[in-house]
């Protein structure tokens, strides 16, 4: 898989970025420095520690939050909050240091699972979120300047301007619609304008590498050689046909909006790398707020150690994972091993036993007939496949046969086919969903 040659403009607005960098004091290219030693050398274990005491001690002195806790408080000890705890106490969370301060940044959360969130961040953090793309992108093979296309849905509050589109050398593409008509003329739009990078919902760059498969599109005089899946989890196998298709890696992004892009996905492997740089990471048990044990699947817990605007400590935010240091000296870097998405993706046998979603996504992408797919779980022992596709070219029996075993041999699997999954207000589509009774308050952060 070989590096597509850089042009020239796209040089020049990699070293045109920097230049404007240095001439604003250099912030971003430190902080990408600072990340580049982490890779290679770990993340101080000593520096972590200082980090995490100073946003605690800012934290109890300049909000309302915090401002009862004791500056020295062990991290352990300060509460696990959660998306609703952030929209309950809003103003309780905001530093009084950056409250006025114009060159804030909000950053909007899509709402997927619950209400749009609104957060606050310093221009700093916003200058280290900068560079932490910028150096989890070149770990991706992106480098900024080259052309670009993201592919989301583009509502108003994301959309961007034409100045600022040429600026980046980015296309936005929309994936309001992934019919084979849009995805034909998405295709048409990469190869001519030699996109060198995609960077979009795993769904969507799933879909397309199934249109791919099936039109039997020919591939060749494409110019991508950078493909950045972000927000779902992609099955390995599209994961794999996708790199296939495009010859080059296929790395996912692990991010959200309330941070940022916090972690890439290995080239070789399903691991991600987390940048221990910007956020430390505990890996909590999945019903108590005890460490989960090394292998353990566990909640994942962040502190934001560069948002001094809205202090986010211990930020349970939805996802589960199995994480492991690698630890030299006195440095460690993090991986998760598994990640597993929201927990309001998690599935579990009719003996209560937790099940991967993978266990859907990774055997039936490659059934005929099947278009899309939706599992729900009911109850501990009612469940519904529904499927959107030829019905007449769906082996049921081949269907069932791959992922009853993984429920349980009392598992009743409905079949209900139809039309069309349904995308979610934020242009993604929810293939995995767990409705049994009680199950969002038995999964809420503690």
């Amino acid at each position: 898989m070989s590096q597509k040659k850089t042009t020239f403009t796209e040089r020049a607005r990699w070293d045109g970025f920097f230049a404007l960098d240095r001439m604003r004091g250099g912030t971003v290219r430190r902080k990408l420095e600072q990340d580049r030693y982490a890779w290679k050398h770990g993340t101080s274990f000593a520096e972590t520690d200082q980090r995490i005491r100073d946003l605690i001690r800012h934290a109890v002195a300049t909000t309302d939050y915090y401002r009862d806790y004791d500056p020295e408080i062990p991290l352990a000890d300060l509460p696990v909050v959660n998306k609703d705890t952030f929209r309950n106490h809003y103003d309780a969370f905001r530093s009084v240091q950056f409250l006025n301060a114009s060159d804030n940044r909000i950053m909007s959360t899509s709402g997927s699972t619950g209400t749009p969130l609104a957060m606050v961040q310093d221009h700093h953090k916003a200058l280290c979120n900068t560079a932490d793309s910028i150096f989890l992108g070149t770990l991706g093979r992106y480098h900024i300047g080259e052309k670009m296309a993201f592919i989301r849905v583009w509502v108003n509050n994301v959309r961007k301007g034409k100045i600022q589109l040429m600026m980046e050398n980015s296309i936005m593409m929309d994936s309001s619609s992934l019919s084979d008509d849009s995805i034909a003329k998405m295709l048409d739009i990469l190869k001519k304008q030699k996109v060198k990078c995609l960077i979009g919902y795993s769904s969507a760059l799933g879909e397309i590498s199934e249109y791919i498969r099936r039109s039997g599109t020919d591939m060749s005089g494409f110019s991508v050689h950078a493909i950045l899946p972000i927000s779902e989890a992609m099955p390995d196998p599209i994961r794999a046909q996708l790199a296939e298709q495009f010859q080059c890696p296929v790395q996912a992004w692990y991010s959200n909006e309330e941070n940022g892009i916090m972690g890439i996905q290995s080239a070789d492997s399903t691991a991600y790398y987390i940048n221990s740089e910007s956020y430390h990471y505990e890996i909590l048990k999945m019903d108590s707020n005890e460490p989960a044990e090394d292998g353990e699947l566990g909640r994942i817990v962040i502190t934001d150690l560069t948002n001094y605007a809205f202090p986010i400590i211990r930020y349970d935010n939805g996802d589960t994972a199995i994480a492991h240091r690698k630890v030299r000296g006195d440095r460690y870097k993090l991986y998760l091993t598994e990640l597993y998405g929201r927990r309001s993706d998690m599935l579990y046998d009719t003996a209560g036993n937790a099940v991967t979603p993978y266990v859907i996504t990774n055997n039936l992408w490659d059934v005929p007939g099947v278009k899309q797919y939706q599992f729900v779980q009911y109850s501990a022992k009612k469940y519904e496949l529904r499927l959107n596709g030829d019905p007449e070219k769906m082996d049921v029996t081949d269907i069932l046969g791959r992922i009853q075993p993984a429920f349980g041999a009392d598992a009743e699997i409905k079949i209900k086919y139809v039309d069309e999954i349904p995308v979610l207000a934020s242009g993604k589509r929810k293939y995995i969903e767990n409705l049994m009774p009680g199950y969002d308050s038995k999964t809420a952060a503690r």
